[in-house]
């Protein structure tokens, strides 16, 4: 089984975003939307998530302009990243994956986009990180399939295989989109990728917790409290976005869910269940 976590340009207008969810049909399991981001990220997963991706990434790109788009997200375009995750057997999140079948739906996806969409498709996975494909793509980096120039109101998109990935924002309550770049810039490792961004009148720290057994949702809003404190910045709040694996959810003292934005229902195990139910 498979997990894709589509992430599309697209996070003011909430009609508009509930037309694209509907095109990925019984294999959607969330969506989280963010006007500040101008983005929104599409939970996919199931026994028909590949086609449900491609129905999906029609709509994005028949739908969407990147022209006039303002976010404070990097973006390559409207369908902007397609990640595909393996799953266990019962759709358990896994901490060391076989990548194989995420990497075969990946090239898949790739070589059709690039020809039933015109879309450019950078790959990214094993062979190199999505920050390097941001920092790269159009400059001494040309996209893996499809055309050799950006599509005239898509963009390009970015398509990985990789392992479960949690994203998860935490709140400052300073203006300062400085401070929160110098706080994202101590706490960033190999296991926590983060941005300082300016969002609605206040700041975050964008994360990426690309191995949330190891460093979990607690383990980065922490690590920027300590650092935020030391500059006498205050975190207001976490936010979860999209699902988290229910074993890294599990492992947060219940005490601590309410301000860290977890919950057992928002895991993919939980919503996978439901899902099988309906």
């Amino acid at each position: 089984m498979l997990e894709c976590v589509v992430n599309v340009s697209e996070g003011r207008d909430r009609a508009v975003v509930d037309a694209l969810a509907e095109a990925a049909g019984m294999s959607l399991l969330d969506v989280h939307s963010d006007p500040d981001h101008h983005r929104s990220v599409l939970t996919l997963a199931g026994p028909d998530v590949e086609p449900a991706v491609r129905e999906l990434a029609r709509r994005v790109v028949a739908t969407l302009d990147l022209g006039g788009h303002q976010g404070v997200h990097p973006r390559l375009g409207v369908l902007d990243v397609v990640p595909f995750v393996p799953l266990g057997p019962d759709g358990n999140a896994q901490r060391d994956p076989d990548l194989a079948p995420a990497l075969t739906a990946r090239d898949g996806f790739a070589t059709w986009a690039g020809t039933e969409l015109g879309l450019p498709c950078f790959l990214y996975g094993p062979e190199r990180p999505l920050p390097e494909v941001r920092r790269r793509a159009w400059r001494d980096l040309e996209p893996d399939t499809g055309p050799a120039r950006p599509h005239a109101t898509a963009g390009a998109c970015a398509v990985g295989a990789r392992g479960v990935l949690v994203a998860y924002n935490v709140w400052l309550d300073s203006p300062d989109v400085e401070s929160a770049r110098a706080v994202a810039a101590a706490v960033r490792s190999p296991a926590l990728r983060a941005l300082g961004l300016l969002a609605g009148g206040a700041t975050q720290v964008s994360c990426n917790l690309v191995d949330p057994w190891r460093l979990g949702p607690a383990d980065a809003y922490d690590a920027v409290a300590e650092v935020a404190g030391a500059k006498d910045i205050r975190v207001t709040r976490g936010e979860l976005v999209g699902l988290a694996p229910s074993e890294v959810v599990r492992a947060v003292p219940r005490r601590r869910w309410s301000i860290l934005d977890l919950d057992e229902d928002r895991t993919l195990e939980a919503r996978l269940s439901r899902a099988g139910s309906r």
